[in-house]
């Protein structure tokens, strides 16, 4: 090997991880540039993005760390948390994640990268893992619905709060009764959601419920302070009173407790974070939500159902779309677009590997040392403020000041009641060496208690905490599912059959516009398993958690330099969520103005439709703005609307670049409009992964915007979640963003409510997106959203001889994303969007987003991830699939039979002896090199949307059907 003379600051590669993140090469940016007919990455940038918004600086970040650098830099702040022996409960439990789980599905990028399972065909392994999760939340609630997961327990009672509303037809009530045992940040939410939504909230003991006039009524079981009690007549002495009532349970508790279906409850929520998904210092976690099947059509969120393919064989999907916001805008159910597929899924696979005999193992053991450590306390003569429990115990009358400093010395973390009264929670984790160690903590050292004698009279005398009422007399999954996958072989075999059933990242480019499917960096993934981040609980104190305080203020740091707003506020766990609680904070201020009669929000007619559901939520109407023919908002309309409406107008939510890709020249004027009617600026964060570097929303006029940190900041979608949507903001609205009632935060108002569970949303994912931003740095970051722009224009470019290209900025470029447009050509062949969405899956691809924002149109996203080798091949499969197009177009196909209308192909139809196809299999199947090469094969035939909706089950179907 040669001498080498570079020196040590030349030698240090600290942009190797850049040129890792982007696909493209200097040699393939050459090549891109040149079909474009450009010299210069700097050409493309002038005549793409405004002058007048342009950042004419790089951001101020510090430089590109290497990978090894900022794991290491992680790792120091990791270093600063302490895991305590956490008894905290209030929701939040140890586990333990069985290893099988964590290494084949939470750290297994074939399941971490894939998207939303809106093409049930390439996606009926995460689907089938989804319903596995509806059937343990159907069998142990006792519901017959569930949906396939929510953002959190506060966020479900929130949203079960809205659906009592909406589904309670004989109350004209406008109250809402909650009663004054719940989880307090379950409380805090519900109060947020009901103060815009007009509600008038009621709180108090649980048995003055009757004495209300209220639509329904929210109950925690067991309670907040552990209590278990018989709610089957308070339950019933609701629905006598045309009351629907919500009970918020405690997942692991069914499984010993009578399920809250067969108490008479309306809706059960709660969260399923206790199968097996680390605490996560507050999430993300996936909440469950069941229903009778009477509320089916309002349940929020999504359903998976069970349907049927072309072959008329089984295949799962999710049903009844057209609930979704995307669909019915401000009209929608809920404005929530997102699940925690990837949470729930690893719940169901838990409750899959453990089955009911190992669930009610480890639900008996955790009831048992809670009523060993009851017997000791009772037998010393501790009081405890109840004589029920499952696995929390609330002593009072003690002196909670020694306790603490006991339970300090032994690095254990109790609850501590602001009457000084002291809560204490047992879990999964918890050894009878804790109880013994809890007993010397509440007890002092000379108790003279033995864990083991008081098993013994325990099981001497028959002790329970659970009253013979409330204790669970019903079977469950009792599904052969649950019963066949108990070795970790059998269960190893099963979770790698559902992953060869989906597409994900791992396999090929997702070419989603809006959804930004970029590169999820293992290096980035790797802290998200570390102990000093999984398993810290979200109300620890405060001196146990500074490394996560400090790299949570450093990311919040990073994103306000890159946004140009003033503050970021970390709690929206979702992007919905950051619209929400964006609209919030605006709200919020115009009302601190003595202005809260602003209440009219105008939204582009190309909006995402969460922005139109996410308005109505805070109580806005919504006007709409038009577009003009070239797609960009239309000025003149705009300025007519905010002044007809100037008195009552509160904001503009507009999407930059905008849902149609663009960059458009005017939005400065746009922003300038809305603020001279005193009003304020929303942008959508959905399309930063065009900006980042080169513009920034706070600069060019936004007042607020939501981050998406799973698109532009490399968050991985888990297959429908989780995601996390933080709001930067300017100055002025600062006080005014969510704080938190059990974790308040510095500078917020106290009364602004929270919007999630957790005071830092999701905040075991938020180390993903520091670590990008640390090892791209302020060039890197530049450099990526460039070649996302280069290389939507490239394909552009490649295929609009093919297509026609729907929209264009004002120099004839797209933004990030392009739409090309399909209803020409179904007017000319009859093929449809959906017929070549479907075809791409037998070229090895996932669709492009089909008939968003335009319907008959197609919207392709590239991220700055893909190599042009990839794009490449994403084109020619497109360009050739317009070939196909023209066969049929020119009579050689008819419509009925043809490769596209056949797609996508499976194994069993080129197996089948019956071929009566004009095309040969080896067309259908195999239409490319590259396919040939490395085939991946669609798990069903294309599904039948309407006979799922028609024949709703959410259930799973026999195995017998799995067989076929």
């Amino acid at each position: 090997m040669p001498f080498e003379t570079r020196r040590l600051a030349e030698l240090a590669d600290h942009d190797a991880f850049i040129k890792r993140h982007n696909g493209p090469d200097a040699t393939d940016v050459e090549t891109m540039l040149k079909v474009l007919n450009m010299k210069r990455m700097e050409d493309l940038i002038e005549q793409t993005v405004p002058s007048d918004i342009r950042l004419e600086r790089e951001l101020n970040l510090d430089e590109p760390r290497s990978e090894a650098e900022a794991l290491e830099y992680l790792s120091q702040l990791a270093r600063q948390n302490r895991v305590a022996k956490s008894y905290i409960g209030q929701g939040y439990y140890g586990t333990y994640m069985p290893a099988v789980i964590q290494r084949n599905v939470l750290e297994n990028p074939g399941w971490y990268t894939a998207y939303t399972p809106y093409q049930p065909e390439i996606s009926q392994g995460r689907l089938e893992g989804l319903l596995n999760f509806q059937q343990v939340i159907m069998d142990l609630t006792g519901m017959e619905l569930a949906n396939a997961s929510l953002l959190d327990e506060a966020t479900a009672a929130a949203e079960a709060m809205a659906l009592c509303k909406r589904g309670n037809k004989k109350s004209r009530s406008n109250a809402f009764f909650v009663a004054d045992d719940i989880f307090p940040q379950t409380l805090d939410v519900v109060k947020t959601r009901a103060a815009f939504f007009g509600f008038e909230l009621i709180s108090g003991p649980a048995d003055t419920l009757a004495d209300h006039d209220v639509f329904g009524a929210l109950l925690q079981y067991p309670s907040a302070s552990g209590e278990v009690r018989n709610l089957a007549p308070l339950l019933s002495a609701a629905a006598e009173r045309n009351i629907m009532t919500c009970v918020a349970s405690d997942l692991l508790s069914l499984v010993l407790l009578k399920e809250p279906g067969a108490l008479g409850a309306d809706i059960v929520i709660g969260n399923s974070q206790r199968f097996g998904v680390p605490m996560g210092f507050g999430g993300p976690h996936a909440a469950f939500f069941a229903t009778s099947d009477k509320l089916k059509r309002s349940i929020p969120g999504r359903i998976i159902g069970v349907s049927k393919d072309s072959r008329g064989n089984t295949a799962l999907r999710m049903a009844m779309q057209t609930r979704e916001q995307h669909i019915r805008r401000e009209k929608a159910t809920s404005n929530i677009c997102t699940a925690q597929a990837l949470l729930a899924n690893i719940a169901g696979f838990y409750a899959t590997y453990h089955g009911a005999e190992g669930l009610r193992k480890i639900a008996g053991r955790v009831h048992r040392l809670t009523t060993v450590l009851a017997e000791g306390l009772h037998q010393a003569g501790v009081k405890l403020v109840h004589d029920s429990w499952f696995d929390t115990l609330r002593l009072t009358e003690i002196d909670a000041g020694k306790i603490h400093g006991r339970a300090m010395t032994h690095d254990i973390n109790l609850h501590y009641f602001a009457n000084g009264d002291v809560g204490i929670s047992l879990d999964e984790t918890t050894t009878a060496h804790d109880v013994a160690t809890l007993f010397d903590v509440l007890l002092a050292d000379e108790h003279g208690l033995s864990v083991a004698a008081l098993d013994e009279q325990i099981i001497a005398n028959g002790t329970t905490g659970i009253p013979d009422a409330c204790q669970r007399d019903s079977d469950f999954l009792d599904h052969p599912t649950f019963s066949r996958y108990r070795s970790e072989t059998e269960m190893l075999r099963y979770l790698k059959r559902l992953e060869n059933k989906d597409l994900s990242l791992a396999h090929a480019m997702i070419p989603l516009g809006s959804c930004t499917m970029k590169l999820n960096a293992t290096s980035e993934m790797i802290p998200v398993s570390w102990p000093a981040f999984a398993h810290l609980h979200p109300f620890a104190p405060r001196d146990q958690v500074a490394g996560y305080h400090q790299m949570i203020d450093e990311l919040a740091a990073f994103l306000v330099e890159i946004t140009g707003y003033d503050h970021i506020s970390m709690q929206p766990n979702s992007g919905a969520q950051g619209e929400y609680a964006g609209l919030l904070a605006i709200r919020r201020y115009q009302a601190a103005q003595g202005e809260a009669h602003r209440n009219v929000c105008l939204i582009p007619s190309s909006a995402h439709g969460t922005n139109p559901a996410t308005a109505a939520m805070v109580g806005m109407e919504v006007i709409v703005v038009e577009c003009d023919q070239q797609g960009n908002i239309d000025v003149d309309d705009l300025t007519a609307k905010a002044a007809e409406h100037s008195d009552k107008l509160s904001a503009i939510m507009i999407t930059y670049p905008s849902t149609h890709g663009v960059f458009e020249s005017q939005v400065r004027k746009v922003c300038e409009i809305v603020h001279q009617h005193g009003a304020q600026v929303y942008v959508d964060g959905a399309n930063m992964n065009a900006k980042v570097g080169l513009t920034r929303p706070g600069d060019f006029g936004g007042d607020v915007s939501h981050l998406n940190l799973h698109k532009t900041f490399c968050i991985p979608h888990g297959g429908g979640g989780p995601g996390m949507g933080p709001i930067g903001v300017k100055a002025h609205l600062a006080p005014y963003v969510s704080n938190h009632v059990v974790t308040p935060i510095n500078g917020v108002n106290p009364e602004s409510g929270a919007v999630s569970a957790a005071a830092f949303g999701s905040a075991s994912i938020l180390p993903i997106s520091w670590a990008y931003i640390k090892m791209m740095g302020a060039r890197g970051l530049r450099e990526a959203t460039q070649l996302a722009i280069l290389n939507a224009n490239y394909i552009a470019k490649r295929l609009e001889n093919a297509y026609p290209i729907l929209y264009r900025g004002a120099n004839g470029h797209v933004a990030h994303e392009c739409i090309i447009d399909i209803r020409p050509l179904k007017a000319t062949s009859g093929i449809s969007e959906e017929d070549i969405a479907k075809r791409l899956m037998d070229y090895g691809f996932h669709a492009p987003t089909m008939s968003f924002p335009v319907p008959g149109t197609l919207m392709i996203e590239p991220t700055e991830s893909e190599s042009l080798y990839e794009i490449d091949r994403f084109c020619d499969a497109m360009i050739a699939i317009r070939g196909e197009i023209t066969r049929i177009e020119q009579g050689e196909w008819t419509l009925e039979n043809n490769p596209l209308v056949n797609a996508p192909h499976t194994q069993a139809d080129i197996m089948d002896s019956h071929w009566d196809r004009p095309y040969d299999r080896q067309l259908g199947a195999f239409p490319s090199e590259a396919v040939a090469a490395s085939k991946y094969w669609p798990a069903v035939n294309r599904v039948d949307n309407v006979f799922g909706d028609r024949q709703l089950i959410c259930s799973c179907p026999s195995i017998d059907e799995y067989r076929r």
